[in-house]
Order: structure tokens, then C-alpha cells, then sequence
């Protein structure tokens, strides 16, 4: 096995895009995402996001990074004017109906139209949930964080209402999503879906590990 190393300099030296995929695929697999958004006139919004994390369970909280904000981000725009937005989970069913989200739509265009998802409209909640996705979930806007070194907006919101396709659903509150079909996906376009190893028991200095079945119970 032979490795390269590219110090700081290297990296500065590449191609822009060459750069950009490059350092994108660094991180791994990430979750992947279609945000959910409408704006005041009342036409719908979908985007696709790869940053989205748990922040916290007490309060439920979710955040994701938003690019330096150039004047066309839609899905910005709509969280900041209506303080809601809908996360959804993306499965190896639509991902590629997904992907097509990513494209630079004009700013009066029906992104659900446009890529073939459909918008779900619950309770009155004034944001789109997309759905063909298995689990998705209701957040309202808490704040947003300015991240001054690239200029990016780290979006933190709370979770108001969860809907997820109960047979993934296990007695101690895990979520099963590769029941779901839930894919990842790794650089900016490579889409994965996953095998699981095991669940393993809450990790003591004292006891070894033991290798849970999906529902939480000890392996036998």
C-alpha cells in the first residue's frame, strides 16, 4: 500500500474543482437530506443537504451548514422569513429524484415539479414535507451561527413533530434505518446504501463490550 501526502500547499495548488471534491470526500459518508421550505407567496422549496447533525435530545436539536449566503439561497431565504423547515430522510427509492434538488432552479420554480418528489403539507405547518421519505421531521428555527472563516451560517433548529414508518422503530427507541433504505453519501455524488456490523452495549472501563441484536437485546 503506498500513501501520498499533500501538505497545505499541495492542496492550495489544485485544480478549484479538482479541490473541491477532493477535501468533500475527506469526511466520509454523511447523511443525506431534502430540506423543506416555503416561501411567503406560498410556493414550495426542496434542497438537498449532506451536513445535517444531532446537536441534542433535550431539547431536540438539529443543525446543518448553509453556504456563504450570495443572495440566491432559496432554502435560507424561506427558514428566515417563516422560522420552519422539514427534514427528510433520503432512501435508495429517490435518491437520484433527490440528487436533482441540487440544481440551480430559478427562485419562482417548483423544486418538488422539477425533480418528481412529492410535497406533503401536514397540519397546517407552513413547510413542505417531501413524501416519499420514510422518516422525517418538523424543526423550528432557534437560531443561526455565523461561522466567520468561510463565512458559512451553522442553522440550529428545534424538532417539533417526528414521522417515521413505525417498523423501524425499536423498543428502546433506536431508529433502524437501514430498514428504511436510508442511503449516505460520500464526496458531493456518490450515493451509498449500508450494511450493518452490529449495535454494541453502552462502552464502560470495567466490562467488555457485548454485541446487541437490532431491538437492543444481548446477542446470543
Amino acid at each position: 500500500m503506498i500513501f501520498r501526502h499533500y501538505d497545505i500547499d499541495n492542496m492550495s495548488a489544485m485544480e478549484n474543482r479538482y479541490r473541491t471534491k477532493f477535501i468533500n470526500s475527506l469526511s466520509g459518508f454523511k447523511s443525506v437530506n431534502l430540506i423543506g421550505t416555503q416561501g411567503l407567496d406560498g410556493t414550495p422549496n426542496v434542497a438537498i443537504f449532506s451536513s445535517v447533525v444531532h446537536l441534542g435530545a433535550s431539547p431536540a436539536l438539529v443543525g446543518f451548514i448553509m453556504r456563504p449566503d450570495n443572495g440566491d439561497r432559496h432554502t435560507l431565504e424561506n427558514i428566515m422569513k417563516t422560522k420552519n423547515y422539514t427534514i427528510n430522510q433520503v432512501s435508495a427509492d429517490f435518491y437520484q429524484a433527490a440528487h436533482q434538488t441540487s440544481a440551480r432552479y430559478e427562485r419562482d420554480a417548483n423544486e418538488f415539479d422539477k425533480s418528481g418528489l412529492s410535497a406533503q403539507n401536514i397540519d397546517n405547518f407552513n413547510a413542505p414535507f417531501v413524501k416519499e421519505s420514510r422518516l422525517k421531521y418538523s424543526v423550528k428555527l432557534k437560531e443561526i451561527v455565523p461561522i466567520t472563516v468561510n463565512d458559512t451560517l451553522f442553522i440550529i433548529g428545534e424538532i417539533t413533530r417526528v414521522i417515521c414508518d413505525e417498523q423501524a422503530i425499536q423498543p428502546d427507541g433506536f431508529i433502524d434505518i437501514e430498514y428504511l433504505n436510508t442511503v449516505s453519501v460520500s464526496g458531493l455524488d456518490s450515493y451509498h446504501t449500508t450494511e450493518s456490523l452490529s449495535r454494541l452495549s453502552y462502552a464502560k472501563p470495567d466490562l467488555p463490550l457485548t454485541i446487541l441484536n437490532t431491538n437492543g437485546t444481548i446477542k446470543v
